[in-house]
């Protein structure tokens, strides 16, 4: 389950923004990792600029984004890299094209510290992963591997 925590000033934004924006990391998940929707959560945290300090100075320019991946892991620089230069592209209108400046930190949580709903989820690419997307959440399963980015 992908989580993203999204550290910006309130005026970075519009809902319209956070909208679509969330739309563009979902995106990234289950049309090109084949994951269903519900396993993606987008948080937008609003930092006012008197509580948002970058090099000792407060700030109303700056987003933070940590990434946590608990269902997956990217198993090689190829793919950390080609993850990277994705989310880069998906982030960049709502970010880098308004003029912030932003930094993106992505986590890889092992799979055995994560649970859903009070129980482990299977293993990645089995048939009872596809089984637990079916009971779970009625999501389409496409059958691609997060690995196949």
């Amino acid at each position: 389950m992908p989580l993203h925590r999204i550290f910006h000033h309130p005026s970075a934004f519009t809902q319209a923004e956070k909208q679509s924006l969330t739309e563009r990391i979902t995106e990234i998940y289950t049309g090109g990792a084949g994951l269903p929707p519900f396993y993606v959560v987008v948080l937008f945290i609003s930092v006012n600029t008197e509580d948002f300090f970058v090099g000792g100075k407060t700030t109303d320019k700056f987003v933070r984004i940590v990434v946590q991946h608990l269902a997956r892991q990217i198993p090689n620089k190829e793919g950390k890299k080609a993850f990277s230069d994705k989310y880069e592209a998906a982030i960049a209108p709502f970010i880098k094209d308004k003029g912030f400046d932003w930094e993106v930190a992505t986590e890889e949580v092992p799979p055995d510290m994560w649970r859903e709903n009070g129980l482990t989820p299977p293993a990645p690419n089995t048939p009872a992963e596809k089984e637990w997307f079916r009971l779970n959440r009625p999501a389409p399963y496409e059958g691609k591997s997060f690995l196949d980015l």
